[in-house]
């Protein structure tokens, strides 16, 4: 790759870089995203709980507070426009002891401080009401009605798809290693894929934060992985629970907590556990056994349930309790680090923060009327589904024509995610397009076929998208 010249380069494509991308490009501006990964959000980005915050218990007069509650606003908005899954179902709080039932006021208080009004305490008959699987023995209950759930894949894809269709350039696969003063250029950013020249930078690396920040020559905080692992149960359960089921929190975690998701099924986790690998996403027994038995205690029933699937996230958690955004306006840089789980709801207010810090650092920028908005395929299990569409299926059969029967996803809609303004170029990008292989085989049945479209549509052996080496087959080379 040659060395490009840039107003603005974004390091890091999960869900927060993207919303940046998305902000900037309604300005006459040359921006590059630049992602290490192969795929827009396919770090932190896609392995969270996909809650919708409200805010309600985020610490009063923190930077996260006050992007939390003006996230929410600006998704909410967003969501129904851009194809974003999201279903405001609510959350019920919920105290097991005295302890915790002590503390119910108190969260109730914070929720007004950051001005969240509608926490109310919920009386026990309530809360069997509303929650007839819960097992007894809870001492009280506040409810947030407007806690969500959103789609945690959709999200970062609609706003890097709408900052390309806008002229954004999207550069996959390539990681920043080093970085100078440039002689014409403020930065010269070495990548894996050649020199990057840019006015300014935003960093938001994600777990690579503090290491894209080490690069500038700052180390106001450490990123320290938190591994958290997270059970997915069958769509036969999402009948047991109907709201958001949140536990007390603590100083360390928001605990475990049992949610629907827009797909149809019921999550549960995530553990929190501190390492210092950020590459570890793997699951462990002992982690996946407290996860089991935190589940059973709140929902008996969920023992009975098979479970679908097992995903690990690690949020970016650092030694400070606020978010670390730092804008350096002589270095026209900034950095947006520290971005933990509430990241999803929060990117949007996180991207008019930064665009906003960038205005005054000197950024000049010139309003577009050519911008083009975007509707992304929706991923809801309460949407109409495109085999569900006799209009669609009229228009294209393709879209009659069922590949992943667990999760109903159709040739067409498979064909449109490789041919997509981001095209996915894996099949763990195409689950997080269309669903496909997200079921409850996990692409036993259609697996084979899926991977037979992705490489043709790349135009590749079938070896390279199953990402083995040709002719090492199995044991004794079968």
């Amino acid at each position: 790759m040659t060395a490009s010249l840039y107003d603005v380069a974004i390091v890091g494509a999960g869900v927060v870089g993207a919303a940046i991308a998305r902000a900037l490009a309604h300005y006459r501006l040359e921006v590059v995203l630049l992602e290490a990964g192969d795929d827009v959000g396919a770090g932190t980005s896609k392995a969270n709980t996909a809650i919708l915050h409200s805010g309600f218990d985020t610490k009063p007069g923190t930077l996260e507070s006050r992007l939390v509650r003006r996230g929410y606003a600006l998704l909410s908005a967003y969501g129904p426009v851009a194809g974003i899954p999201i279903e405001r179902i609510g959350a019920l709080l919920i105290a097991w002891d005295a302890e915790q039932l002590a503390r119910l006021p108190e969260i109730a208080a914070n929720a007004r401080a950051v001005g969240y009004t509608g926490a109310r305490s919920i009386s026990l008959a309530e809360l069997a009401r509303f929650e007839p699987q819960l097992r007894p023995g809870a001492q009280g209950a506040l409810a947030i009605p407007d806690e969500g759930i959103v789609c945690p894949f959709t999200t970062p894809l609609a706003f890097a798809t709408e900052a390309v269709m806008n002229g954004t350039t999207l550069l996959l696969g390539t990681a920043v290693e080093g970085h100078s003063s440039g002689t014409e250029t403020t930065h010269v950013l070495q990548t894996t894929r050649g020199e990057i020249h840019a006015d300014y930078v935003v960093n938001a690396a994600g777990l690579a934060s503090d290491e894209i920040d080490r690069l500038f020559g700052h180390a106001t905080f450490t990123v320290t992985p938190r591994r958290g692992e997270l059970i997915v149960y069958d769509k036969l359960a999402r009948a047991l629970v109907r709201h958001v089921l949140l536990p007390v929190p603590t100083a360390h975690t928001k605990g475990v907590l049992v949610s629907p998701t827009v797909f149809g099924n019921v999550v549960l986790g995530p553990t929190a556990e501190d390492l210092d690998d950020k590459r570890a996403t793997a699951s462990t027994p002992a982690g996946l056994a407290r996860l089991v038995e935190q589940g059973r205690r709140l929902v008996p029933a969920l023992a009975a349930e098979e479970v679908t699937a097992v995903y690990v996230g690690l949020r970016a958690a650092t030694e400070h309790g606020d978010y670390q955004i730092h804008f350096y306006p002589a270095e026209r840089y900034v950095c947006v680090g520290g971005i933990r789980s509430t990241g999803l709801t929060a990117s949007m207010a996180i991207a008019e923060y930064i665009v906003e810090g960038l205005q005054r650092t000197g950024l000049r920028i010139e309003g577009r009327t050519d911008h083009r908005t975007v509707l992304m395929p929706s991923l809801s299990e309460r949407a109409e589904r495109p085999y569900q569409s006799a209009a669609a299926i009229a228009r294209d059969s393709t879209y009659g024509e069922i590949v992943c029967h667990c999760e109903r996803v159709t040739r067409g809609e498979i064909r449109d995610a490789l041919a997509s303004a981001i095209p996915a170029q894996t099949l763990d990008g195409l689950r997080r397009r269309t669903r496909a292989l997200l079921g409850r085989c996990q692409g036993f049945y259609c697996g084979p076929t899926v991977a037979a479209l992705v490489a043709e549509a790349r135009g590749c052996s079938l070896a390279e998208v199953l990402g083995v080496e040709p002719g090492s087959g199995g044991k004794d080379g079968r």
